[in-house]
């Protein structure tokens, strides 16, 4: 007789359910409501009652969970000095998808050698992110895996779909119910039109499969995710933050009914890939908000705590410390000056 089924399986581990891994890194009664006031507060500047700009400030990726609560002690204390212009969100990014191979990430491979260790990757993120909700920082991540948000949502504040999985039902469906705010960046290609496609979708509800809380498979009910957003992030076609890329972005969503508010990603197609570019996109959507655009409801910067990025290489004990190792990012120092520069400039604004 022929097997039919897993010939291309090497094997099948049983993971840990998230209701285990959330007993051993619960989430207190102080990071709950930190969760939840900082989602409403996303929501107000999405709906345009609040002026303030959402930053979206950090790392490429995590892959190393003390630099990043390192980081996370830095952007507390610069968000607290830019409260009044700005709510700073922390980028803490556990799933990275590849276009061909490579690192998928710090949930996936947490040891950074191909052991694939999915478990203790759930661990690590619950850890850093119960810690970072503690201090006061707001965590955005990538909805990747239709799983992990069994295991994270609870401590997110904002999220978003990546311009690979936009365009994917699986994701739009995720999405749909997602306990957050949730932004769809545009395709790779630079085009608009899957992203207000998935908005629309997600906004409405679903029935699909998942996993509950015991990580028994099940038939999941949405009731809609209201607060899908658009990010603009460039493509192949170039960038995407020119006034006249962003009016046209909001006569789309105008045209579909849907609130036009929008977020800038300042990395990707828009710095054409080039991390040092990062700075000038930031401060030409900045003007552009300064100037009246208040369809800019926010920017994401990459950034870590030194500048560029590494290879991960054959030994991960040796990289540098707190140095990408996927796109590159900014330096901490060149974050900082941003951001405060971001805040002088935007305070006639909210005073007004």
């Amino acid at each position: 007789m022929h097997q039919t089924d897993n010939i291309n399986v090497h094997r099948i581990e049983k993971l840990a359910p998230p209701s285990e891994i959330k007993r051993e890194f619960p989430i207190s009664e102080a990071a709950q409501d930190f969760v939840f006031e900082t989602r409403q507060q996303i929501q107000s500047i999405l709906a345009g009652e609040d002026d303030r700009l959402i930053a979206v400030v950090g790392p490429c990726s995590i892959h190393n969970v003390e630099s990043a609560m390192e980081y996370g002690a830095r952007l507390k204390k610069l968000s607290d000095q830019v409260a009044e212009t700005m709510l700073v969100v922390m980028r803490v990014y556990f799933e990275k998808p590849r276009t061909t191979v490579g690192w998928k990430g710090l949930i996936n491979d947490p040891h950074l050698n191909d052991t694939f260790d999915i478990a203790e990757g759930y661990r690590l993120a619950r850890k850093l992110l119960s810690h970072l909700a503690e201090l006061g920082i707001p965590a955005a991540t990538e909805a990747l895996e239709p799983v992990t948000p069994q295991y994270i949502a609870d401590l997110i504040s904002l999220a978003s779909i990546g311009a690979r999985t936009t365009e994917s039902p699986t994701h739009r469906q995720m999405a749909s119910g997602l306990s957050m705010p949730i932004g769809f960046k545009n395709g790779t290609d630079g085009d608009l039109q899957i992203a207000l496609d998935a908005m629309m979708s997600s906004n409405a509800p679903h029935s699909f499969l998942g996993i509950d809380g015991e990580g028994a498979t099940c038939v999941i009910h949405s009731k809609g995710n209201p607060w899908g957003h658009l990010i603009l992030r460039g493509g192949r076609s170039g960038p995407n933050y020119s006034p006249e890329s962003i009016a046209d972005a909001i006569a789309q969503l105008e045209k579909r009914s849907q609130q036009p508010r929008l977020l800038v990603d300042c990395s990707h197609g828009n710095s054409l890939k080039d991390h040092t570019r990062q700075a000038a996109v930031w401060r030409d959507v900045l003007e552009q908000r300064v100037e009246g655009c208040r369809a800019i409801a926010g920017m994401m910067l990459e950034s870590n705590i030194n500048p560029g990025k590494q290879s991960l290489g054959d030994d991960p004990s040796n990289l540098a410390y707190g140095i990408s190792i996927t796109d590159a990012c900014i330096g901490w120092d060149e974050t900082e000056q941003l951001l405060s520069e971001a805040n002088e400039r935007l305070k006639s604004l909210v005073s007004a």
